[in-house]
């Protein structure tokens, strides 16, 4: 049974996991997500204004009130560089499915692999969950190498299951990790 606790503040050796704040926009905005690099394998447009960043962000923080809401804004050195959120999650199985994204000027840093780390632990070890799903489009290996980095199995290859923004239908991984193996990973990190 999840125990849910919300958008708790998570840190690492390097990051803060925290609540996106209104304040975030500028950051987000100029980082990641009017850049066409990071939201081409994604399901949203690059934003075209600072003002819609900052919409999305008083939608975002309203839905905090939430218990079962959890949605990262990914700190380094003061600055928001990317977000980590569980963007489907299901109570009746006790599944959540994380979703994530960060500006190129980090990509390849291991920021990325440590922050799922740290959201993985805090589902498994403070909500209970009992497993944690990731997909990524093949075209992406990079997201792929983030669930491996992490302990996730890969569980299979969707054939075309994702239209992209241009039209094109592109094949999807799965990659998945139930609680018991959590327990096991952490054992040896």
């Amino acid at each position: 049974m999840m125990t849910h606790k919300g958008t708790q503040t998570l840190k690492t050796e390097r990051l803060i996991l925290r609540r996106f704040a209104v304040d975030d926009a500028a950051d987000m905005f100029y980082n990641w997500a009017n850049d066409e690099r990071v939201t081409r394998f994604l399901t949203w447009e690059p934003h075209g204004s600072i003002e819609l960043t900052k919409e999305i962000l008083k939608t975002w923080c309203a839905a905090y009130q939430e218990k079962n809401c959890y949605n990262w804004v990914i700190e380094l050195e003061g600055r928001a560089i990317g977000g980590i959120s569980v963007v489907l999650l299901n109570e009746k199985h006790e599944s959540a499915e994380l979703g994530y994204c960060m500006g190129y000027d980090n990509w390849g840093k291991g920021i990325m692999t440590e922050a799922v780390k740290a959201v993985r632990d805090y589902l498994f070890g403070e909500i209970g969950v009992h497993r944690i799903v990731i997909h990524h489009a093949l075209k992406n290996p990079a997201s792929g190498r983030v669930a491996q980095k992490c302990g996730f199995t890969l569980e299979g290859i969707e054939k075309e299951v994702f239209k992209s923004k241009t039209g094109e239908f592109w094949d999807m991984a799965q990659y998945a990790m139930i609680r018991k193996a959590w327990d096991g990973v952490k054992l040896v990190e």
